[in-house]
Formats: C-alpha cells, sequence, structure tokens
C-alpha cells in the first residue's frame, strides 16, 4: 500500500466515524510531530497496539481484501492491573473481505454500528465441515459452516477462539461503520489465519504521513 492511500483511509474512516456520532480520542488525529513531542503517550499506545491500523493483509488488493481498523481501547495481556477488554473501531467496504481467522484466546463481539448489512460467516477450526453454534445479540443459532450471517445496524455476533470467520460487507448496500468488544487484543500473538497471510501492509512511502499508525509509534519516541 501506498502511503497517500493510507493517508486518504484514515481522513475518509476519521469523516465516517464523526458522521455517525462516534468521536475520537485525541490522539487518534496527531500526526508524528504531536507523537513525538508526547513520548509518554507514544510509549504508552505503542505498547498496547492502540492507534490507526490500514491492512489489506499483504493481498496488494486493498479494495477486495483489507480493513481499516482504529484501536480506541486495549490491555496487556497477562500483566497484573492492565484493562482485561479491547475496543475497535473498523470500517469495512462493500465486498471488502477481512480473510477467515480465529483467536487463540480473544472473546470477541462484532458489532454493526451502521451503514450497510455486515456479513459474518463463521466455522469451526477443528471441524469445518460441522454447524456452527453462535450468539447473534440475545439469540443463540445453529448455523452451517460459512453460512452468511447478516447483521443489519445494531446487531452483533459473538466470537469465541476456535471459531474461524471471516466478514465483508454485502455488495449494493455500503460501506458498514462496525465495532468490536473483546478481551484483550494481540495482533502480533493472537491471531491464527486458515491460509498464509500478512497481518500488516507493507508500505511504500510516497508522502509524509499525516497519522502514523500504531505500529509505527514505537520509532516516533523519545524526542
Amino acid at each position: 500500500m501506498t502511503r497517500s492511500e493510507i493517508n486518504r483511509l484514515i481522513e475518509q474512516a476519521e469523516a465516517s466515524f464523526l458522521g455517525r456520532g462516534l468521536a475520537l480520542p485525541p490522539w487518534a488525529s496527531w500526526g508524528p510531530a504531536e507523537w513525538r513531542a508526547r513520548p509518554e503517550e507514544a510509549r504508552f499506545c505503542a505498547a498496547h497496539q492502540m492507534g490507526w491500523d490500514i491492512t489489506d493483509f499483504g493481498s496488494g488488493r486493498f479494495a477486495e481484501r483489507g480493513l481499516v481498523l482504529l484501536c480506541t481501547r486495549n490491555g496487556i495481556g497477562g500483566r497484573a492491573g492492565e484493562r482485561t477488554y479491547a475496543e475497535k473501531l473498523m470500517i469495512v467496504g462493500e465486498a471488502q473481505e477481512t480473510p477467515f481467522h480465529c483467536h487463540r484466546i480473544k472473546t470477541e463481539d462484532i458489532i454493526n454500528r451502521g451503514g450497510g448489512v455486515l456479513i459474518v460467516e463463521v466455522m469451526r477450526a477443528e471441524a469445518p465441515d460441522a454447524p456452527v453454534r453462535v450468539l447473534i445479540d440475545s439469540r443463540t443459532r445453529e448455523v452451517g459452516p460459512r453460512a452468511p450471517i447478516r447483521l443489519s445496524p445494531g446487531e452483533s455476533i459473538t466470537l469465541v477462539p476456535g471459531q474461524m470467520h471471516r466478514f465483508y460487507g454485502e455488495p449494493g448496500r455500503g460501506a458498514v461503520v462496525a465495532g468490536e468488544v473483546s478481551q484483550v487484543n494481540d495482533d502480533l500473538t493472537d491471531n491464527i489465519f486458515l491460509e498464509p497471510l500478512g497481518r500488516f501492509a507493507t508500505i511504500e512511502e510516497d508522502e509524509p504521513a499525516h497519522r502514523p499508525l500504531w505500529s509505527e509509534l514505537a520509532s516516533l519516541q523519545g524526542g
């Protein structure tokens, strides 16, 4: 991905979140100079994997396979005194896939916060051809493996460790503003993808960064 594409996607995401009445943390709008001037905040957000995250999952085809995320709060697993939960906001485009993956530890709710219809497909990692029991808001349902589950604005699904899942915006319905509420999130150790892929994008620096990604904050500390 190019830096100019990342800059544009973050600007669009900010407008979408604010347009839905989702006020963002002050640091979500900081540029590199502001992060350098605030090394304590930079260290905290880098250690907690908090901030912007734009990925094409190594595909080179962001519109088809990609995701815009903003992690607004998170803890560090296994550390006393830390938050035990995490929260994210996401932009999911029409037919834009987040590919099949599951988590070793994390239980999460994926929530349609507004916009189009979010499609979620689920299967069991240990029995991919077996039916799956999922909690959709207050109702438990048994669905076929990979069967599309439609989540309209306000609806959510709970996913437990070992449940492989992918999601995308239903074509023709517009982009989705999605949310995630979960146990502590660790994108470095807790993700298991169905196929080998890159969790983080390779970036071509064709212009300066307007908003650094959380994975870049460590390089801005201390100065």
